[in-house]
């Protein structure tokens, strides 16, 4: 089974609001990153083939391509390639974001 991690600013004290981490704000980040692209829908192929519609924002890793989602301000991302993890923490370092799994 595969680990999920969540990039949240939810454990943050910022007063009486919850700071989320926008879409705009995503597109904005990952647009300076020339290893990620936006995709409104992602397509799964293997024995069947899925598309998913959603934010995706995916890291191309070698021959491979990683996503990572934005869903009601949070990021999400699959820990099953261990080189997702330092990825994973600079995104989180750069968007001011805690990792937590889930």
């Amino acid at each position: 089974m595969s680990q999920r991690y969540r990039i949240t600013r939810a454990f943050q004290e910022h007063g009486d609001t919850e700071q989320i981490i926008s879409l705009e704000e995503c597109k904005q980040y990952f647009a300076s990153k020339p290893d990620f692209t936006y995709t409104p829908v992602f397509t799964v192929a293997g024995a069947t083939t899925m598309s998913i519609e959603g934010d995706f924002f995916l890291w191309s890793y070698g021959d491979k391509q990683i996503p990572f989602r934005h869903y009601q301000g949070d990021l999400y991302v699959s820990g099953t390639n261990e080189a997702v993890i330092p990825k994973m923490l600079e995104v989180a370092s750069d968007l001011r974001a805690d990792v937590t799994e889930g």
